[in-house]
């Protein structure tokens, strides 16, 4: 019998019941598929959890959707930094934009997921998606794109990705939005990650004009709660209509031919209600 565990902190740990694994070893990471018994397959970079097959939906509807429905027009433009697995790129594309670029550092984590998460990779060979396989910071800082929406969805902020959680880096965000554009970022557990969360909002707060917090709610991450930090310069993502919320998403589903799991008009605004 095999299980994993990965340890979330020195006192915390979360197992799975394992039928079998495969194991790659990129030039950054140990990149490690699982197939669970009870959350089907499962992406491990560095021993933490990144996805499921059965709990992806809600971290990946709630990183997507609330930011683009909240700038409540045809997004045209729109930035993925991290996010390799190609969830919120498919979230994303329900939105039907003309261009989206996604920059992942890891090749090996694209190959990877397209290979062996084929349901929540499979719109990456879309025509409209841009992969850039290079640092997510250099990405901003050079590119000459404006975007509407730029989503930060890459592993916990340490390491190569402490740079995505730091001001410097949000001021270059800040210069490549436009004058309504959006930007959202992962922020951890504030359950667990106490110390995080607050300096994320700080950093943005110092930053943009609007930044607000809210939550979702994913089993396979720590304390099963997790924060997404919103932030503009002049969209208020509490302060749309709730019927025009309701219209976006009955055109999402229009659009993409399914039904959304759990994002809704009255979860868009619980989320903020914290």
């Amino acid at each position: 019998m095999l299980w994993f565990t990965e340890y979330q902190t020195e006192n915390l740990g979360l197992s799975f019941k394992v039928r079998s694994a495969k194991r790659v070893k990129s030039k950054f990471q140990e990149i490690l598929l699982l197939d669970t018994y009870e959350y089907g397959k499962m992406l491990v970079l560095d021993g933490a959890v990144q996805t499921t097959e059965k709990d992806e939906f809600i971290y990946h509807e709630m990183i997507a959707h609330v930011p683009a429905v909240s700038i409540g027009r045809k997004l045209k433009k729109v930035l993925v930094i991290g996010g390799g697995d190609g969830g919120t790129v498919r979230e994303v594309l329900k939105h039907n934009p003309e261009r989206v670029d996604l920059v992942e550092i890891d090749r090996e984590v694209v190959d990877f997921c397209m290979r062996e998460l084929p349901t929540i990779s499979s719109a990456l060979d879309d025509e409209r998606v841009n992969i850039y396989f290079e640092d997510g910071r250099d990405f901003v800082k050079n590119t000459e794109v404006d975007y509407d929406m730029v989503v930060v969805d890459c592993s916990d902020p340490v390491g190569p990705s402490k740079v995505l959680f730091e001001s410097d880096f949000y001021k270059d965000v800040a210069s490549i939005l436009t004058d309504d554009g959006v930007f959202v970022t992962q922020s951890e557990s504030p359950l667990i990650h106490k110390d995080i969360v607050p300096l994320i909002f700080k950093e943005l707060k110092s930053v943009f004009e609007i930044v607000k917090l809210y939550l979702a709610f994913i089993p396979t991450y720590p304390a099963g709660m997790w924060s997404f930090t919103f932030a503009s310069n002049s969209v208020d993502p509490i302060g749309i209509d709730k019927s025009k919320v309701d219209f976006a998403i009955e055109r999402i589903e229009e659009l993409s031919g399914s039904k959304l799991k759990y994002y809704n008009s009255d979860v868009h605004f619980g989320a903020f209600s914290l």
